[in-house]
């Protein structure tokens, strides 16, 4: 994997793909990326989009619900796609705690899901 993890902004939601065989280190980098992007340009929403991954272990998993912690305390949504069937098997065989992750199937119920968790978030603030 290159040093550079691609983010898309699209208004003020960023999407990120992750794609290929991670090892350790670029799934860190890519941790330390995102939540540097989602302070630089004052995101309120993060698409993770899983699909593109060949294998999702415990260690990608847990830091995968520590950056979206991470995105959460720095004021943002997210919401993570496409974790096929396999993934799901492996992530609760493992045990590794996901229930507090949005998920969605693709990136428009993903997009669609951020939208009404942002107007919650909303409702909630003006309370």
């Amino acid at each position: 994997m290159s040093d550079t993890l691609p983010i898309l902004k699209i208004g003020d939601t960023l999407m990120v793909a992750l794609q290929g065989d991670l090892d350790d280190a670029a799934v860190v980098r890519i941790e330390e990326q995102l939540t540097r992007e989602v302070v630089r340009v004052h995101a309120r929403g993060v698409l993770i989009d899983v699909s593109g991954l060949t294998v999702v272990d415990s260690f990608i998993a847990r830091v995968l619900a520590r950056v979206v912690a991470m995105i959460r305390l720095l004021g943002a949504q997210t919401v993570v796609v496409g974790i096929s069937p396999a993934v799901a098997i492996t992530l609760v065989e493992l045990g590794v705690p996901m229930g507090h992750l949005d998920t969605a199937l693709n990136a428009e119920q993903g997009l669609a899901l951020l939208r009404r968790l942002r107007a919650e978030a909303d409702r909630g603030s003006d309370r």
